[in-house]
């Protein structure tokens, strides 16, 4: 169960690769300052995983003139995260949750990932978006089951316009 809108959002700080080496990246940081949307996906170099970050990378202006910052964050580590950003052009901040650790804190894992697969994969993100606002609460959260469901980012985006 994803955590609910109201609740203070857990700190976390993640991974990602950038052109000058790995980074750290925490959350906090950017409190009293921007607002910030999580979206956490399944996978890198998966279909509906590429569309959802190629998609946002394109959006990536109107969400800076909405005031926020956006994440993806994946279970991937952050040398697979960046041959894919690479690959496919994605230009949002990718963040590795290599442990699971964030997605556990948030309420968005999969018991088991694609079971009907047999992969054996526990702890994998489920496609989930959240919106964490200046003060550091959650202000909007969506979790789905189905890992071809992307988010509604209409709503995303009109929910990051009321807090800008």
């Amino acid at each position: 169960m994803p955590l609910a809108v109201g609740t203070k959002a857990p700190d976390f700080t993640l991974s990602t690769k950038t052109a000058d080496g790995p980074k750290q990246i925490k959350l906090s940081d950017n409190f009293g300052k921007k607002n910030t949307l999580l979206l956490f996906f399944p996978m890198a170099f998966t279909g509906t995983c590429t569309t959802e970050m190629c998609d946002t990378s394109k959006e990536l202006p109107s969400y800076s003139n909405l005031n926020a910052v956006v994440y993806g964050i994946s279970g991937d580590n952050p040398f697979a995260q960046e041959a894919w950003a690479r690959k496919e052009k994605i230009d949002v901040t990718l963040l590795s949750d290599y442990e699971h650790k964030v997605a556990k804190n948030y309420g968005v894992v999969y018991d088991s990932f694609l079971p009907q697969l047999n992969l054996g994969m526990g702890g994998v993100p489920k496609r989930s978006a959240f919106i964490i606002d200046k003060s550091g609460v959650i202000q909007y959260a969506d979790s789905n089951d189905d890992a071809k469901q992307l988010p509604n980012f209409d709503k995303i985006k009109a929910k990051l316009a009321e807090l800008k």
